[in-house]
């Protein structure tokens, strides 16, 4: 299922069942695996690997050369899992060598029209970005994070899992995990409850990340006094251990994120 105007690189490797429209360009060093669909005029540029069962709409360039002056042809990689969907004119930049040498995204992203995802970038599991999402230089997205329209991702910071990124919302800093972060400038506003909802977390827990919000966010307390209040309640939930040390990653790292190992 390949059409006769594609241009397809004698280096690249296709998975079976593979479908690529007209106008289609694959270059060097791409591998596309089973299932794939490359619809008409999309392009995958070079050093790319793609998992199983990708969809990719016309217009979209993926595994383009990074937009970073450090960037002097060195060869560098962008990695993406299976069961993503990228609408049109998005654009997945590959990585540089100094910051490891990949970009990386998981499965089952929805990545909506004309959104962008710059050099090494560090994309999780089953996130969605909204058209016009705009990911800048470094920035880590934890899983199951959401993004609504137009929103931008300073580089080098990071989007907690579960997060929620309102629509145009400039994030200049770390967001935090299991929250909505909303505005210009942004600031947490309330709870993810229908994101928490969505992925099945335990009642309790969901209880639980509530009051950390309202003691952390909305009665402005220091946040080591406000994890000691949640410290003595009955349960103390895996959610909360990775929230405690997002934000303690957050107030050590460069650009509010510490670099994590």
């Amino acid at each position: 299922m390949i059409h006769p105007t594609a241009v397809i690189d004698s280096s690249a490797e296709l998975g079976d069942g593979v479908e690529i429209g007209p106008g289609v360009f694959i270059g060097p060093n791409v591998t596309v695996g089973n299932n794939c669909v490359i619809h008409h005029h999309a392009s995958i540029f070079c050093n790319t690997k793609l998992g199983e069962r990708n969809v990719i709409h016309p217009g979209s360039v993926i595994g383009g050369d990074p937009q970073d002056k450090k960037w002097q042809g060195e060869e560098t990689w962008l990695e993406i899992g299976s069961d993503n969907l990228f609408r049109e004119h998005c654009t997945i930049n590959r990585g540089t060598i100094q910051g490891g040498g990949s970009t990386r995204l998981g499965s089952r992203c929805y990545i909506l029209a004309s959104s962008h995802v710059a050099h090494d970038c560090i994309v999780g599991n089953d996130v969605i970005m909204a058209n016009g999402v705009l990911l800048g230089g470094h920035v880590v997205v934890e899983d199951q994070a959401g993004f609504g329209g137009l929103a931008a991702v300073h580089h080098y910071a990071k989007v907690g899992r579960l997060a929620f990124i309102g629509g145009m919302t400039k994030v200049s800093t770390d967001a935090p995990p299991f929250m909505i972060t909303e505005g210009n400038p942004a600031r947490v506003r309330a709870v993810n409850s229908v994101g928490m909802k969505r992925a099945g977390l335990d009642e309790n827990v969901c209880a639980w990340i509530k009051e950390a919000q309202r003691l952390l966010y909305s009665n402005n307390m220091i946040r080591r006094e406000a994890f000691q209040l949640l410290e003595q309640r009955e349960e103390f939930p895996e959610e909360g251990v990775h929230l405690r040390t997002f934000l303690r990653c957050s107030e050590e790292g460069r650009q509010g994120r510490a670099l994590q190992p």
